[in-house]
């Protein structure tokens, strides 16, 4: 339907009558208020009526040869393009069931012949008076429609762009070159599809929360912009309280995207994903992770996957330190952790996704490019430490 503001000044009526006198009756009696259309059988109506512009009102006469007015107005309110056009039956008919039968298929009012010109022109003006407001109220409904739909997509333009954004930062504050992330976005989405089949995950993984996950996997390890390079690229065993920097990532990253969240000044549900990966992805399912030792369902849904999903990436991709497994071998630790350090249903939902996450570790495997870039960060975290150990007294 065309907007308020794309229709003309004057109103079209469309005449229909198959008598040419009572035509040129009513076009002289509308033509100075109004724009008007004659048709002289129902089939003609049929088809000016799916032209634009439509008409604002039909006066529809009943007597028709072929076919009659109220097929003609059975026609019209059966199509969505024309059902909300007002109809009036002129006829001579007076007939109280008659009457009824044209107000049942839709028709606003009739208007007996020999009609009275101002009576006609009176209810004319009330029935497009009435048009008029339900238009005016179906076009705000439709705007504000449209106007939720702008601002929903906008918002998840801006959610897209923060997690982004922060995805951009744990990249370059590790490796700008792997694919790593790109890799974990990938498994996450297949592993939520797989869950999402089974009965006790499918109400939390729909598809739009399947696609948050996915996103919100990328920030992982965001918390480890706090942890210096001597110790996040280390290459050996970290001593105790190295090793309590590194492990204090977890809870860097879920403060920082919960300080985020406080700037916006309400819970922000797209992050909540991340805030849970972020600190619960290196608990076990047997309670031996951290930073809190949880286990089991305790662990949020979200954190229980990436934990299995990091591992699996650690093993099959490429390091400059260690050979990686094959994804077969990768496959059997996985299994092989299950009921210690994952979550046994999530063991076996990738267990039936296996072969889609080798395909996705071939795909997105690292370039030498990106090799290289992590021998020579090690290369200069030795050097730091070397730096930094006291020479023996």
């Amino acid at each position: 339907m065309d907007s308020m503001l794309d229709r003309p000044e004057q109103e079209l009526i469309l005449v229909v009558d198959d008598q040419p006198d009572n035509l040129m009756l009513m076009s002289e009696l509308l033509m100075d208020r109004y724009q008007v259309r004659v048709a002289g059988s129902g089939a003609k109506a049929l088809r000016l009526m799916q032209s634009d512009p439509r008409p604002d009102l039909v006066l529809l006469d009943i007597m028709m040869p072929e076919m009659d007015g109220y097929e003609v107005c059975r026609q019209l309110k059966a199509d969505p393009a024309t059902r909300d056009i007002p109809v009036i039956f002129l006829t001579g008919m007076v007939n109280a069931s008659d009457e009824q039968k044209g107000l049942d298929l839709g028709a606003v009012d009739y208007i007996t012949k020999p009609i009275s010109p101002p009576v006609t022109l009176a209810r004319i003006r009330a029935h497009l008076n009435l048009k008029a407001n339900a238009d005016f109220l179906r076009d705000k409904s439709e705007y504000l429609e449209l106007e939720v739909r702008r601002r929903a997509r906008e918002l998840q333009a801006i959610q897209d762009a923060t997690l982004e954004a922060m995805a951009t930062l744990c990249d370059l504050r590790d490796n700008a070159h792997s694919q790593h992330l790109v890799r974990i976005e990938h498994y996450m989405r297949l592993l939520g599809s797989t869950l999402a089949l089974r009965n006790e995950f499918s109400s939390e993984l729909s598809v739009e929360n399947i696609e948050l996950l996915s996103r919100s996997a990328q920030l992982h390890d965001i918390g480890k912009v706090a942890v210096p390079d001597r110790i996040l690229h280390h290459p050996g065993q970290l001593d105790e309280a190295d090793q309590q920097i590194m492990q204090s990532h977890t809870t860097v990253g879920r403060d920082a995207l919960a300080a985020a969240e406080r700037k916006l000044g309400y819970p922000a549900d797209f992050l909540r994903y991340a805030k849970e990966i972020a600190h619960s992805h290196h608990e076990r399912w047997d309670g031996r992770g951290y930073p809190e030792g949880l286990a089991g369902e305790s662990i949020p849904m979200a954190a229980r996957m990436l934990t299995l999903i990091d591992c699996y990436d650690e093993m099959t991709s490429r390091h400059a330190y260690r050979a990686s497994l094959g994804p077969d071998e990768a496959a059997a630790r996985i299994k092989a952790g299950a009921g210690s350090q994952f979550d046994p249903r999530m063991v076996e939902a990738f267990s039936e996704a296996a072969e889609g996450f080798a395909s996705i570790a071939l795909r997105y495997a690292d370039s030498d490019e990106a090799l290289g870039l992590e021998l020579l960060r090690l290369e200069d975290a030795v050097i730091e430490n070397i730096e930094l150990t006291p020479p023996a007294p």
